[in-house]
């Protein structure tokens, strides 16, 4: 296959709202047929009716959209964009298996490790959909950037080059440009350890211990996340591109990410619960960080930052005591 006429768009939080936005602006000039999946009747409502998403992504003016809360309207898609959070992942998979064809690329285009199993979101695909064929897209890119449609640069993993290509064909235009690899372990490991590090880099700013410190922390954080990368069978120049680097960067470096103004509020003196009560979308690193530390454990692979996150989300030791530890960890060679 190398055309993709029809595109859905599982998950219409402010990622898959964005994304799906990207493609309708090629629908025009390619006939794209792209059907989105919405778990909430007002958030699907508002979609077909051109009223934007005013409780994911507000302030956007967006094209109406083929909007459903029926997830057979995925049937007869020709792939799937699947950005449902990483905790739902497994759930709305198994409700969607029924509609997939065989050999149907899915792009997992959620960031996280699943609390119960441990596993990455290939894994879960998997295990649900083992009719499908897998892919990754990850890299550094806020829903509101690609949402206006300002330049982004992102890594689609697929094993099979040709279909990566035909992939990145089908979903990519000059201000969104998929960069392929098919290293999907990397991908994935690199999306799902950042937004646990963002935390870190939001507590540093918030306990205003300055950019030094803030630069310190990503670039020992990134050599966390390459360490867990390379043990999982991931490759580390995969890490050093833009789904590892790349969005480690970004996402560690402005409030706009959920993460690190999350991190910021607690380095502020809020608590998880008061935070996370506020919010209406979800924080993947709070949910990936006890994941991420048990995973990195059994892995034998040392990663005291994402360790010192967790313990601040499960109320061992304060933002201050945790910062304490870290920085009283013994000398060593880089």
């Amino acid at each position: 296959m190398t055309d993709f006429t029809r595109i859905g768009v599982l998950g219409a939080g402010a990622w898959g709202t964005a994304l799906a936005a990207s493609l309708y602006s090629k629908q025009a000039a390619q006939k794209l047929d792209i059907p989105v999946w919405a778990l909430e009747e007002d958030v699907a409502a508002a979609l077909r009716d051109g009223a934007g998403n005013p409780v994911f992504l507000s302030g956007y003016d967006l094209p109406k959209m083929q909007a459903s809360t029926d997830i057979a309207a995925m049937a007869g898609a020709q792939a799937i964009l699947a950005v449902v959070p990483a905790q739902f992942a497994r759930a709305s998979f198994q409700q969607l298996a029924p509609h997939v064809a065989d050999g149907t690329p899915i792009l997992l285009c959620a960031k996280g490790i699943e609390q119960s199993t441990l596993s990455l979101m290939t894994d879960v695909l998997a295990e649900t959909i083992p009719q499908a064929v897998p892919a990754v897209l990850s890299g550094p890119s806020f829903a509101a950037d690609v949402a206006r449609g300002l330049p982004t640069a992102v890594t689609l993993a697929c094993a099979d080059e040709t279909l990566g290509k035909a992939l990145m064909k089908g979903i990519g235009q000059p201000a969104f440009r998929p960069y392929w690899t098919d290293d999907l372990i990397g991908a994935e490991i690199g999306g799902a350890v950042k937004n646990v590090l963002a935390i870190a880099c939001g507590i540093v700013e918030g306990l205003q211990l300055g950019k030094s410190a803030h630069a310190a922390l990503i670039a020992r954080g990134f050599a966390e996340m390459t360490r867990l990368g390379v043990a999982m069978g991931g490759r580390a120049e995969t890490l050093a591109g833009l789904c590892g680097l790349g969005d480690l960067v970004l996402t560690c470096s402005s409030p706009q990410s959920r993460n690190m103004s999350f991190g910021l509020a607690l380095g502020q003196g809020e608590t998880v619960e008061d935070i996370l009560a506020a919010r209406n979308a979800v924080t993947e690193g709070v949910a990936t960080a006890p994941a991420l530390v048990t995973l990195a454990r059994q892995k034998g692979v040392e990663m005291p930052i994402s360790e010192a996150v967790n313990t601040v989300l499960s109320g061992e030791t304060t933002v201050n005591d945790a910062m304490t530890a870290l920085l009283s960890r013994p000398y060593k060679g880089e």
